[in-house]
């Protein structure tokens, strides 16, 4: 399928369209695509070799459950996109700058002159005990053999406050006037980019961060119509079946940014922006990330990326090696910004269910917090949460719901049948010049303590995010993640939990929307919850006393979706 048309772009713009069902595209692969050679293939990337063929390579993982031994990058062929099959593991050495116990993680393959090239997390050196860097090999072919490197193409990178920064998820760049550059990083230490020299063999000059800490990794940059879009994923990688893994996508004139999203917003600041390119949309894969991208011999850009199965979340069960298998979609381009499968996201042949943007129809209940909380009920009530002025004005409680603490205050009350849009006006003032783990305030859709999806605007470290958390009991224990959903605004955020009943399964799905002005809404994530559930809808703020914070909800109203 070729690239939207101009005016099919806008409209889905302009509309708020998805596809009416999450399906591979006509012709396209059937997801996972690994799943003939392998479990799970995590953060994977694509190249076309010379001879027409694609070769992918993941992550170090045992390739099966069952297996003991982990495939130290593992590589597959395929003439189609849809039909792989494993061709080999490119390394049985480590780098002779790597400690006996590496790992090697998230490859990215490039052609530089005539030969391969190779990167991958070398997750521990012989430098110091911590310390990670980028290792670099080389090939005639793109399944080798691959010889390593003396020396890595990053060294580690000692953090000022001690340690050392994460140095991880390499990335390469080629640019039109011939120069080479290599992004890596991660939460710690954030995202950089440095120039590589002509061989591509190790970085040179002065390395430039692009993305904050704390919030993004796995890097992948493209260039497109005269634009850099900058790639990368948010939240956890790995919490099994409450995984929330996401990408999200900024763009810049240059390889050395600044980049930005669609809103403007950069991606190397505290309240960093990032457009939505995928996240979990309530099918089956939750852990929607980490990100490469191939162009067919057509043109069509695809969408590669791990997931996670919720109801197969590990190797070798009930707990284990998170279980990644990969996948493909078709990659679109709406108005000059990316996005899979024109807004649907992950795509399941078996479970195609996504909605359509949600929008708001008529007013179903509004609560203006004009008086005293008519119609709500506590779990844990909190006599400092009081109503005046028209908010309902509550200090942040140095407590917390996630695993066994279930110390937090949360007021609930019933919503209205059906498909429904909650909507809160958020007023909090974490402000940027103190760490504040992890104060919140947001919405909460609640069927117990250990069962429920959480939307908040938090602080991480030195970060302000939204996130859509979600617990759940798994295996006899607790899971937790959570997902990016949006960005918060300086002091007042609006928050949105939209609701709808899956017509197939009779869960209850949760996507969440986040505005910074009430008026432009950023959609991100779905979690869903059991169908025999009864969630409730409310309002929390917790996650720290310490410095004082309070909390003001302007009104909790719900429209018809």
């Amino acid at each position: 399928m070729r690239r939207l048309t101009a005016a099919l772009a806008a409209a889905i713009t302009l509309l708020g369209l998805t596809a009416s069902a999450a399906q591979a595209a006509p012709g396209g692969p059937s997801n996972p695509v690994s799943a003939s050679f392998a479990d799970t293939f995590a953060d994977p990337v694509i190249v076309r070799g010379d001879d027409g063929f694609y070769y992918g390579y993941g992550t170090s993982d045992p390739l099966r459950e069952g297996e003991k031994v982990a495939h130290r990058i593992p590589m597959a062929r395929s003439t189609d996109l849809k039909n792989w099959t494993y061709v080999g593991d490119a390394f049985g050495d480590l780098p002779p700058f790597a400690a006996a116990n590496a790992s090697l993680w998230a490859p990215d393959v490039r052609k530089i002159g005539n030969r391969w090239v190779l990167y991958a997390t070398v997750t521990e050196t012989t430098t110091a005990p911590g310390a990670s860097a980028i290792g670099v090999a080389t090939a005639p072919k793109p399944t080798g053999p691959w010889t390593w490197a003396a020396e890595p193409a990053v060294p580690p990178r000692a953090a000022p406050g001690g340690g050392w920064f994460w140095t991880f998820d390499p990335a390469q760049l080629s640019t039109p006037d011939g120069k080479k550059y290599l992004y890596y990083g991660s939460y710690f230490g954030g995202i950089w980019v440095s120039e590589l020299t002509a061989d591509g063999l190790r970085i040179t000059g002065t390395a430039t961060r692009v993305a904050v800490d704390n919030k993004f990794e796995g890097a992948y940059v493209v260039r497109r119509a005269g634009y850099y879009y900058l790639f990368a994923s948010s939240a956890n990688c790995c919490a099994g079946p409450t995984t929330g893994y996401s990408v999200s996508v900024g763009r810049s004139r240059s390889p050395l940014g600044p980049f930005t999203d669609r809103d403007g917003l950069p991606l190397d600041a505290s309240r960093a922006g990032g457009t939505p390119v995928i996240a979990p949309n309530g099918n089956r894969w939750v852990g929607t990330g980490h990100n490469g991208l191939i162009t067919d011999k057509r043109g069509q850009d695809w969408f590669v990326y791990h997931a996670i199965d919720r109801n197969d979340p590990y190797l070798d069960e009930p707990f284990g090696i998170n279980e990644r298998p990969m996948l493909i979609d078709r990659l679109d381009w709406a108005g000059g910004w990316p996005t899979v499968n024109r807004g649907a996201w992950a795509s399941d042949g078996r479970d195609a269910r996504p909605a359509r943007t949600p929008a708001p129809g008529r007013l179903l209940f509004a609560d203006e917090f004009r008086d005293e909380k008519a119609g709500w009920s506590w779990v844990r009530e909190d006599p400092a949460a009081t109503v005046s002025g028209g908010a309902l004005n509550w200090p942040v409680q140095g407590a917390d719901l996630t695993s066994t603490s279930n110390s937090a205050g949360v007021l609930l009350r019933t919503p209205p049948a059906g498909s429904w849009i909650a909507e809160t006006k958020l007023t909090l003032p974490l402000g940027e010049d103190v760490v504040r783990n992890y104060q919140q305030a947001g919405l909460i859709a609640y069927a117990g303590d250990d069962l429920f999806a959480r939307l908040s605007a938090v602080a991480i470290w030195n970060t302000r995010q939204v996130e859509f958390g979600k617990e759940m009991p798994y295996a006899d224990a607790l899971s937790y993640g959570g997902t990016i959903a949006g960005t918060p605004g300086l002091t007042t955020t609006w928050l949105r939990l939209a609701h709808r009943v899956d017509p197939v399964n009779g869960e209850h799905e949760y996507r969440a929307g986040v505005s910074r002005d009430g008026k432009r809404w950023t959609w991100g994530g779905v979690w869903t919850l059991p169908a025999d559930s009864t969630p409730r809808v409310g309002l929390v703020a917790h996650g720290g006393a310490e410095p004082a914070v309070t909390a003001s909800f302007d009104y909790l109203r719900f429209y018809k979706w």
